[in-house]
């Protein structure tokens, strides 16, 4: 027998509110928790194993052809002289050039032109002298020291050990306070680090009569990490 629509639209509404009725009543007893807000921090040192140096080349003149002729020679030479080292990255950094203007701010009176390369080695005796040759014709731009990047993924991984060991220090110490059992509820790694400062300042070039050792000095990194979350206080 084909029951009315309108009784059709109650049955099914009835039907539902059951269902959804267990659901509800299971939201309604699932047990909340305390929460505690915590972090933990912990820091290895990681060696400044990798130096990153900027060298350059600058001329200007009224010939603009001529000083773009200059300054690839000079860094074409510098770039074959870099490759006889093959401990040693070498790259061309970019090239610029610009007009100078007279000091009516009208004409173009002269050309300027700078082209860089970078270089970059863990071995530092290497690159020492390496930069002592090129400062007979390039100048210094920077020369920074940092940790390479598996030296630096080692101390974090250090790093981060070391602060969930503490995090969960924390959390036990929280939940036996309270007397009570905890379970992480959140967690979250976050990671920082110190790089060393650059060391060389810019200089004109040249400026030695003979090539001698970049003097380097590498020292340590501070590399941080963060663990942070909170913890559910369980009766």
């Amino acid at each position: 027998m084909r029951l009315p629509r309108l009784m059709q639209t109650s049955l099914l509404a009835i039907s539902l509110s059951a269902m959804a009725a267990p659901a509800a009543m299971a939201h309604e007893t699932h047990p909340t928790f305390p929460t505690a807000e915590l972090s933990a921090e912990a820091s290895r040192p990681a060696p400044n194993d990798l130096v990153v140096a900027r060298l350059y080349v600058e001329a200007s003149g009224s010939d603009n052809a001529a000083i773009a002729r200059q300054v690839n020679r000079s860094i074409a030479t510098a770039l074959e002289t870099a490759r006889g080292y093959t401990s040693i990255k070498t790259q061309s950094a970019g090239t610029s050039t610009w007009p100078v203007y007279g000091k009516s701010g009208g004409k173009i009176e002269a050309w300027r032109m700078r082209s860089e390369i970078q270089i970059e080695s863990r071995d530092s005796a290497a690159i020492s002298e390496l930069i002592g040759t090129l400062q007979n014709t390039l100048a210094v731009s920077q020369i920074s020291m940092q940790p390479a990047p598996e030296t630096r993924r080692k101390a974090a991984d250090e790093a981060t050990v070391d602060a969930i060991r503490v995090f969960e220090q924390r959390a036990a110490l929280i939940s036996q306070a309270m007397g009570k059992r905890y379970r992480i509820h959140r967690i979250a790694i976050s990671e920082s680090g110190h790089q060393m400062p650059i060391y060389a300042k810019m200089r004109a070039a040249p400026m030695m009569a003979e090539a001698a050792p970049a003097p380097l000095e590498g020292g340590d990194s501070t590399i941080s990490v963060n663990v942070s979350g909170s913890i559910e206080l369980l009766d």
